[in-house]
């Protein structure tokens, strides 16, 4: 170190608080999507009195949700929750 430069040893510890505050933050909005796509996907399964147009403003609504969460992973939210919401409908009434 050259007499200009300082070691602060709270530098460290604040990064890695941070660090961790975020890496939980993600964690819980990644269970909280977790589970509403669970609730949605049940929804779509059992209940009885369910349209397909309502099924369709479920899933849309389920992605929006996602989005908002995750404004920059609508790759990956189509690569995992798009096609179980498609199957659970097509299953369901019998779509093609």
């Amino acid at each position: 170190m050259t007499s200009g430069e300082q070691s602060n040893p709270h530098s460290n510890s604040l990064y890695a608080t941070q660090v961790t505050s975020e890496s939980e933050d993600e964690a819980r909005r990644i269970r909280r999507l977790q589970v509403m796509i669970n609730m949605v996907s049940s929804v779509i399964c059992q209940d009885p009195s369910l349209t397909v147009e309502e099924a369709s403003e479920l899933a849309a609504g389920a992605k929006r949700a996602a989005l908002a969460m995750f404004p920059d992973k609508e790759l990956a939210y189509d690569l995992l929750y798009k096609p179980r919401l498609q199957r659970l409908m097509r299953e369901r009434f019998r779509l093609q």
